[in-house]
């Protein structure tokens, strides 16, 4: 059984609740958000949209790019749009489906649904568009070179050294020319949307242009919201996928860390993904056992539970493009201790609404200082509700609407243009 600190939302009746009147209003009352959406997409003829991701919301490993895309889709969706959702195959799912009112195509594996999501295109297999999301995961579709009519692309961060960490040498190799060599000629005149000013920056060091960046941060859902009672006990809480990139074994050595001046700190890990093997190997190493537990997959519901008991959100990713856990933490009322990366360094308002660090020790620094002092828990609480308030997933899908629907007006002048010339 936990009880209320001192310092928690539950306890302190003086702890500032977010307002989430307006994001409420739009969701309950969906007939606004509809109505801006479908006036937007209707007068930009945007009727039917096409997406290119390379994984779906279902798959085993989806991650933040999955939930963003998906969410842009159903607000779409909901707003009369016709979406169709191109992917690769997810385990255990038809290939063909309908959720939440948008149609998902599963097909060919993780690196033939390239090809093979661009050919149906080109050959209008699932129907005629009038606009294209590519998401670009990793490895781009290649949209500029068969792709005609109005288009954006979603590049949520550069991946530079995760390339490494997550191919053999000869594709890592690959990866790294295509995003640094190739693609900012290829897609020079595209449209892009990206999460963050860190990131935007990061495309800009590349070559991409300036002026077709834009930025658009990613939203929080509304079910995420302060509530019940932290635990008794200092505890850290971080979630996402079980690979390399995420560095979890950094943020299990800095627990360990700071037990040395915590000595009741605990961890909580939520995921899953290829090195859950590896990093309970290095628990049992640190023997750690009795303060790090891994959780695996939780429902909705839990992960909110689990962000309201936490005193705070861990996240030592060597590269993010936002790290939405670290805002849907936020609005539960959770600080955050991060890495100060492109993407940590938006997500969290550092000395706001977390700390950020640039190293390991910077880490266990930072969990000892909120776990210890109750005046800066309480500070970084109030900073973190209030941070998460600037994030809805509503603006998030009209700005990328606004976009897609500047595009279309502009593709449509480009003709009126050129078929005058050509009369």
């Amino acid at each position: 059984m936990t009880n209320p600190l001192p310092d928690s939302p539950a306890a302190d009746t003086s702890t500032p609740e977010p307002d989430r009147t307006t994001a409420a209003a739009e969701v309950d009352g969906t007939f606004d958000i509809k109505a801006k959406l479908g006036d937007l997409a209707a007068a930009a003829g945007l009727r039917r949209i096409h997406m290119l991701a390379w994984r779906d919301l279902d798959d085993v490993e989806a991650g933040g790019s999955e939930v963003h895309a998906a969410t842009i889709a159903r607000l779409w969706a909901e707003a009369g749009i016709e979406v169709v959702m191109r992917t690769s195959y997810a385990q255990g799912h038809p290939p063909t489906e309908v959720r939440d009112g948008y149609r998902v195509i599963r097909k060919a594996g993780r690196y033939l649904v390239f090809p093979r999501a661009a050919g149906s295109e080109v050959m209008h297999r699932y129907g005629p568009r009038d606009g294209l999301v590519e998401i670009w995961n990793g490895m781009p579709f290649f949209s500029p070179l068969w792709a005609t009519g109005p288009k954006v692309v979603f590049l949520h961060h550069v991946h530079a050294d995760m390339w490494k960490m997550v191919l053999p040498p000869r594709l890592a190799a690959f990866g790294d020319t295509i995003e640094r060599r190739v693609a900012p000629l290829l897609y020079r005149r595209s449209r892009i949307i990206t999460l963050s000013p860190s990131s935007r920056q990061e495309m800009l060091d590349l070559g991409f242009r300036s002026e077709r960046i834009e930025v658009v941060p990613p939203g929080v859902d509304p079910k995420f919201t302060p509530g019940g009672t932290r635990t008794p006990k200092p505890t850290v809480l971080a979630v996402g996928r079980l690979a390399p990139v995420k560095r979890f074994d950094m943020l299990i050595e800095a627990v360990a860390a700071a037990r040395r001046q915590v000595p009741d700190l605990s961890l909580t890990v939520v995921g899953v993904g290829p090195e859950r093997g590896a990093l309970k190997g290095l628990v049992e190493t640190l023997g750690a056992e009795d303060f790090v537990t891994f959780e695996g997959r939780l429902s909705d519901q839990d992960l909110v539970d689990h962000y309201r008991s936490a005193w705070m959100v861990a996240a030592t990713s060597i590269r993010e493009g936002w790290n939405m856990t670290l805002t849907e933490s936020a609005a539960c009322g959770t600080p955050a201790v991060a890495t100060r990366i492109a993407g940590h360094v938006d997500a969290v308002a550092d000395g706001v609404s977390g700390l950020l660090a640039d190293d390991g020790a910077g880490i266990a620094a930072n969990l000892v200082a909120i776990a210890s002092d109750a005046d800066l828990r309480q500070r970084l609480q109030s900073g973190a509700l209030e941070h998460a308030r600037r994030f809805t997933w509503e603006n998030t899908a009209t700005r990328i609407l606004e976009a897609l629907a500047d595009e279309a007006v502009r593709h449509r002048h480009r003709w009126t243009r050129l078929s005058g010339r050509s009369a």
